[in-house]
């Protein structure tokens, strides 16, 4: 379809088309990113001997915080090694960027009967 503003010549007249054409297009663009889920932040506290929650379920690209309330350090490691901290001392946080979908079984090698599950969506 060709639009045709009178008293612009026809090179000027393509110009201005691809102008609006190229405006249209970028703003469905910026719908669609703005439409898009943020990231999120998600937290688990340590204490009394368990990660709570125990069960968290994220999205791909959201970040876990876990927050060490004991009064001795603790760590969070995954049963297949992808994600480990070094020991959280108490006070202390440790924080994961969830990047890979799966089911993540974790635990706190310090004391191995503290475990707890990460979902990635």
């Amino acid at each position: 379809m060709t639009f045709r503003l009178p008293g612009l010549a026809q090179e000027e007249q393509g110009h201005r088309s691809m102008t609006l054409l190229l405006a249209v297009v970028f703003s469905g663009l910026s719908a669609l990113a703005s439409a898009a889920p943020k990231p999120t932040t998600h937290a688990v506290t340590i204490e009394a001997l368990q990660f709570s929650p125990p069960n968290l379920e994220v999205k791909a690209g959201d970040t876990v915080i876990w927050k060490n309330k004991d009064a001795f350090p603790h760590n969070v490691t995954a049963e297949n090694k992808s994600f480990h901290s070094q020991d959280i001392q108490s006070g202390q946080s440790w924080k994961f960027k969830a990047g890979k979908k799966g089911v993540f079984p974790y635990v706190c090698t310090l004391h191995p009967g503290m475990k707890a599950v990460l979902t990635v969506r």
